[in-house]
């Protein structure tokens, strides 16, 4: 085997698998000699790949964890079962992972032969997840769109549905896609508004990458989830949250969203006092969704609506 490039995926793919593999075997089923492995294995390490070599009359190699990430390679089982998760991540409430899982989706979609990418579809198609009670869901292919073009810095046109359903044609410059655990919106620059908008994403549709290419322009807020917040206090108004936690600070702050930090009252109790959109029904669920005991203080149209959800849900459980 004469190829290097090919020769050394090969030999990545070997090392990939959770073993130790001894310097003749692998030499052996490259077709090259010892000398060549370990000239090879020089060359992943250059690459940034942490091959770990034993001595010894056992000895050998195999990859380890290193401070990194390195490019993996997948075979076809692999690829499809990975393009379906992360399908799966993608539209399920999860803090923190569904951007993640649309960018990686995306990254992975873009390189999927064809016979791949319909096995995938297939799998998707014939599976009924359940959506969220609003009944709004988002298609994975609109997600990758999206992440596309904000990872590419690439223009954007698709038709937009507003909230009073005056559709329209947009051509945006794209900056984040953000999830708020129940909806994704597109944080973007409108060309034709001349202004910074935010897009409810399964108001979008037919979105299509242009191909044009552009130096994104600085966020007014200056950070994607500040913006966020602000863009939908706008829409919905503000209140001003206040909420005591039986619990410390640093847990209770893992667990919110950035922009939002409690203050410690102690070893194990915080507080946290913000203005926050005004949608109780969110800021209901997200407390409750914390997993500690809280508190609320304020505003008194989330204390009531709290109780009334309480005596429904203990009704519900009554025998």
């Amino acid at each position: 085997m004469t190829d290097t490039p090919v020769r050394l995926l090969n030999l990545l793919s070997l090392l990939q698998t959770p073993r130790e593999w001894p310097g003749s075997e692998l030499a052996e089923r490259l077709s090259v000699s010892p000398r060549t492995i370990r000239r090879d294995i020089d060359r992943l390490r250059d690459l940034g790949y942490p091959v770990e070599a034993t001595l010894g009359a056992v000895g050998g190699y195999r990859l380890v964890a290193g401070t990194a990430m390195p490019p993996l390679l997948l075979d076809d089982e692999e690829a499809v079962a990975i393009a379906v998760g992360l399908r799966a991540g993608a539209g399920h409430a999860i803090e923190g992972v569904e951007e993640a899982s649309v960018r990686a989706l995306a990254k992975l979609e873009q390189v999927l032969p064809t016979r791949l990418r319909h096995r995938v579809s297939t799998l998707q198609n014939a599976t009924i997840p359940l959506v969220r009670g609003d009944g709004v869901t988002v298609t994975p292919a609109t997600l990758t769109t999206l992440a596309g073009t904000v990872t590419g810095h690439e223009r954007l046109r698709f038709g937009y549905r507003a909230g009073d359903g005056t559709e329209t044609k947009r051509l945006v410059e794209p900056y984040r896609l953000v999830s708020t655990g129940r909806r994704w919106y597109l944080i973007a620059y409108d060309l034709g508004r001349e202004d910074w908008r935010t897009f409810r994403v399964d108001r979008v549709s037919e979105p299509f990458a242009t191909g044009a290419r552009f130096t994104p322009r600085e966020l007014p807020a200056g950070d994607a989830a500040a913006y966020m917040v602000r863009s939908m206090a706008r829409a919905h108004g503000e209140v001003d949250l206040d909420v005591e936690f039986a619990a410390p600070a640093e847990v209770v702050a893992a667990r919110l969203p950035a922009h939002l930090v409690p203050t410690a009252d102690g070893p194990e109790r915080c507080r946290l006092r913000a203005r926050v959109p005004d949608s109780v029904d969110w800021l209901a669920l997200r407390l409750a969704l914390l997993d500690v005991d809280f508190t609320v203080h304020g505003p008194p149209p989330l204390i009531t609506y709290i109780q009334t959800l309480s005596t429904r849900l203990a009704t519900a459980t009554s025998p």
